[in-house]
């Protein structure tokens, strides 16, 4: 029997290429997932020491800065070698036109003393001494910055100021390359430029002869509550798990995407096998006739889909071990700290061949169960031949209850604000499309064919007919594409509701022409008074805001606050000034406060200018909605001094061109190269530029779930042509022409294509009204918002992909003669 089956499934060859095909991607898709983490890991293991090869123990901050005497203190203890603190922050460099250089800058503290130092110089030196700086090798070259000469270098403290450059450093590849300069100034610097009172960490070097161990016990007496100490294999492994579990979450992320892919598979795979068996269903019956049994049937058959799903396996590896290659050099071109190494284990080969493996035989169980229950005497009929059967009602029944379920879960999850009724109810709405598919799909066929019909003619009528003769093979097919179109359908879905969401906060919130945003932190000290003291400029204010005891505290400015209120319920806001403050609906009624009345805030007496409300914001908050207070700068800065904050509006004064006002605005910010100008519209376009890009790799990696299901869809209309020889032959010889053969299957693929794309589309819309629904109760303004374009695209792609799906069945449709045909058992 073994050998029978062997020599059937190399006969049958072609017939599984689809199929096999399918687990090709799905286990791809998996092992290219699998290698590619474990090279980030293995480069994660090689980087971890990258800047700690001479620190023997580190002392680090838990809450609260390291202050500066508790260097001294470990300085002092006995085995100490060295000891310097640390700590990284952002900063920016001015380049040599006097505009600030882009991207992230990271600074720096790094140690002067040698027995410390573990940085890579390429020119120069290391700094010694205030007033000295190392920037990367790569800003360097491209400034055309010169040793010895000055760099100007900005932070939180202030505007920029010049440090002399004393040398260049390595740090490509490295966690301190981050796609902007590397700054490293000494400890004393850092921190005047960040403005910080405290360090990150303490480095020390053992002295001879001390074990680190013993070391790090020794100053863990002096290091006190706050802090932690770790010898040099602890620094190591945090280093490590950081990064590690940081690989690990986006390895989960890519997984949950990859079992995505790889059940779309198992539906390709199920749907193939049962074609496969029930075309040969006589075969089937005269092995049992000539004695073999129920059990060696089922087991060949099962034997069959090991050996295709084993060397399928084996394909995917060697795919995903390519996609690993691939996505292993992109990172390296674009030069991120995320590079590795390509690292294929046998523990990953040796799960992926078992997963696709298991997946195969898993798919093929049912049909090869239900290829076996057919007798042997019935089975050599030719109403055998193609199975028709309908689904049972208890399926139907089933199906319809599942979906009606899970519609009631997605309206449902707003009122209780539960967000795992939004996900139960996208699952248990694709079970009901599953189980109710029988009935539903071949609905939508008959319904999409009727304009077909109109168009092509009797050409669509026969190929509705085709497509509807099996109502669970066309349910199957059409299925697997609901998969992968929902979740795609549900994330354009999300992404432009959240876009418009953004958009209409900062229209609520932000109410100048400009804007000036920290790079990666708040504003830097000096940088509002300098522009506010522009002739040119009308306003500049500091958003800046404060939460205790669940209200929120913000800076507001007469002018400005004005555009960004709904409505006012009682009061003049133009009275807000010293002493007087804005409070906002929600906070006057849960604390008795009206118009006029004397409040105490912060242990200071305001009079209640006017009681006032926005608009719900899609950026959420700390308190509840509308618990806020909107004070005079002046009077926030006496409350909360030192509050920074990483947004300043800004206007032109009165008669002042924009175009002139934005030249003033850059000028000053020339100073200041940890600082961005822009636009409203070019503010909302860095906010949502997250969601674009979050959209596009999301998209693209259920792509491949998308593929597989194409890939399906050609799978069973390549089956259905062998099993339909005879009858397409008849076809011919009757007068239908190789053209409209062609496009009866044409549309027979993009009517099943069609059917799941919309179902898929359907349920994403369900899934993203939930979403939607469920953060607008929460809180957020937030609201559906469908984007026609994209879903029409989304559309258009199944319905292109089917047609090209169609081109090899067609070609095999009309590849043998009429007469060869008409013989065909």
């Amino acid at each position: 029997m073994v050998r029978l089956t062997l020599r059937s499934l190399r006969a049958e060859a072609v017939r599984m290429l689809l199929s096999a095909l399918a687990v090709v991607l799905g286990v791809a898709f998996v092992a290219g997932t699998l290698i590619f983490i474990d090279g980030m890991r293995a480069g994660t293991y090689e980087r971890a020491g990258t800047f700690d090869r001479h620190t023997d123990v580190g002392v680090y901050a838990e809450r609260e800065p390291i202050p500066p005497s508790l260097v001294e203190r470990v300085r002092a203890v006995d085995g100490v070698r060295a000891a310097e603190g640390e700590l990284t922050g952002t900063a920016g460099v001015v380049g040599a036109d006097g505009r600030p250089v882009l991207g992230f800058g990271f600074l720096a503290a790094i140690p002067t003393d040698p027995a410390l130092q573990s940085y890579d110089v390429v020119t120069g030196r290391l700094p010694a001494r205030p007033g000295e700086v190392v920037l990367d090798a790569g800003t360097v070259a491209d400034e055309g910055f010169a040793l010895g000469t000055p760099v100007r270098v900005g932070g939180d403290s202030g505007a920029a100021r010049p440090y002399t450059l004393v040398g260049t450093v390595d740090v490509a590849d490295t966690t301190r390359d981050v796609g902007g300069p590397f700054i490293g100034l000494v400890g004393a610097d850092a921190l005047a430029l960040t403005g910080g009172d405290g360090y990150g960490r303490i480095m020390v070097a053992a002295g001879p002869g001390i074990s680190d161990t013993v070391l790090a016990e020794r100053i863990a007496e002096v290091a006190g509550a706050g802090t932690t100490v770790r010898h040099r294999q602890a620094i190591l492994d945090a280093a490590v798990a950081d990064a590690v579990r940081d690989l690990r979450q986006f390895n989960l992320v890519l997984l949950t995407f990859a079992g995505v892919a790889v059940v779309v598979a198992a539906f390709v795979i199920a749907n193939t096998f049962t074609i496969v068996l029930a075309q040969r269903t006589r075969r089937t019956a005269l092995l049992r006739l000539v004695g073999a049994t129920r059990g060696q049937v089922f087991r060949a058959t099962l034997l069959e889909s090991a050996v295709v799903g084993l060397v399928a396996s084996a394909l995917g590896v060697l795919v995903g071990a390519g996609l690993a290659a691939g996505l292993t050099a992109l990172l390296g071109a674009l030069a991120t700290p995320l590079s590795g190494t390509l690292t294929v284990t046998p523990a990953t080969v040796a799960g992926c061949l078992a997963a696709g493996t298991v997946l195969t035989l898993g798919a093929a169980c049912v049909p090869a169960w239900q290829g076996t229950r057919v007798a042997p005497v019935a089975a050599l009929t030719d109403a055998a031949v193609q199975v028709t059967r309908p689904a049972g009602r208890v399926r139907l029944v089933a199906g319809a209850l599942v979906l009606a379920a899970g519609v009631a879960a997605l309206a449902g999850a707003a009122p209780t604000g539960q967000v795992l009724l939004v996900a139960l109810g996208g699952v248990l709405g694709f079970l009901g499309i599953v189980l109710f598919g029988p009935v539903l799909v071949p609905a939508l066929v008959r319904v999409l064919g009727a304009p077909a019909r109109w168009l092509v003619g009797a050409t669509a009528g026969l190929a509705v007919a085709n497509a509807v003769r099996n109502p669970r093979r066309v349910a199957a097919t059409a299925t697997a594409l609901v998969i992968g179109i929902g979740l795609v359908s549900s994330f354009v879905i999300g992404a432009q509701s959240t876009k418009v969401g953004i958009e209409r906060s900062v229209d609520a919130q932000v109410g100048a022409d400009f804007l000036v945003t920290g790079v990666g932190g708040d504003l830097p000290a000096g940088v509002v008074d300098d522009l506010a003291a522009r002739p040119e400029l009308g306003v500049a204010h500091e958003q800046r805001g404060k939460v205790v005891d669940g209200v929120e505290y913000r800076a507001a400015h007469p002018a400005l606050v004005g555009r960004t209120l709904a409505g006012v319920d009682s009061g003049t806001v133009e009275r807000l000034g010293p002493g007087r403050v804005l409070v906002h609906r929600e906070l006057a009624r849960s604390r008795g406060w009206s118009t006029g009345d004397r409040v105490t805030l912060r242990g200071r007496s305001f009079e209640v200018a006017a009681v006032v409300t926005v608009a719900p914001s899609a950026f959420g908050g700390s308190v509840p909605a509308g618990y806020r207070v909107e004070l005079a700068a002046a009077d926030f800065d006496r409350i909360f001094p030192g509050q920074r904050g990483h947004l300043a509006e800004v206007d032109p004064a009165e008669g002042v061109p924009a175009a002139s006002a934005r030249v003033a605005v850059e000028e000053v910010l020339a100073g200041y190269p940890t600082v961005n100008l822009m636009d409203q519209a070019a503010y909302k376009r860095m906010l949502t530029g997250t969601v674009d890009m979050l959209l596009a790799f999301v998209v693209a990696l259920l792509g491949l779930a998308v593929v597989i299901a194409l890939v399906g869809v050609a799978n069973t209309l390549s089956l259905s042509v062998l099993e339909r020889t005879r009858e397409n032959a008849v076809l011919r010889a009757v007068g239908l022409t190789r053209g409209r053969m062609r496009a009866m299957l044409a549309v027979e693929a993009v009517l099943t294509a069609l059917v799941g794309a919309v179902l898929g589309v359907a349920l994403g819309v369900g899934v993203g009204a939930g979403t939607m629904a469920l953060l607008a109760e929460l809180g957020g303004d937030f609201s559906l918002v469908l984007p026609w374009g994209q879903l029409a695209g989304i559309l258009a792609v199944a319905v292109l992909a089917a047609l090209v799906a169609s081109v090899l069945p067609a070609r095999r449709a009309l590849s043998r003669p009429v007469v060869e045909a008409l013989g065909t058992q």
